[in-house]
């Protein structure tokens, strides 16, 4: 099914009507002038992210927060 299209003046007078629809899964294009200019597309949910999930699968190196060596201080000056 091809997006649904509505002027500038049809989107800002139907703005609801347009974004439930949008809710439901539908494309619409706002177009000015018959020119397309942009979309209202439905947000993909992330899928939930759990604390811990990754425990026991990254290692943090023994020497992580170690003072650099000199030399790779030195490259991060700018003269």
């Amino acid at each position: 099914m091809p997006p649904l299209e509505a002027n500038i003046h049809e989107a800002k007078t139907h703005l609801s009507r347009l974004l439930r629809r949008v809710q439901a899964g539908e494309e619409v294009i706002i177009s000015r002038a018959g020119t397309p200019i942009a979309k209202l597309v439905p947000i993909t949910p992330r899928p939930d992210r759990k604390p811990g999930r990754l425990k026991g699968r990254i290692q943090i190196a023994a020497d992580f927060d170690a003072p650099l060596p000199d030399e790779v201080l030195r490259s991060f000056e700018h003269d």
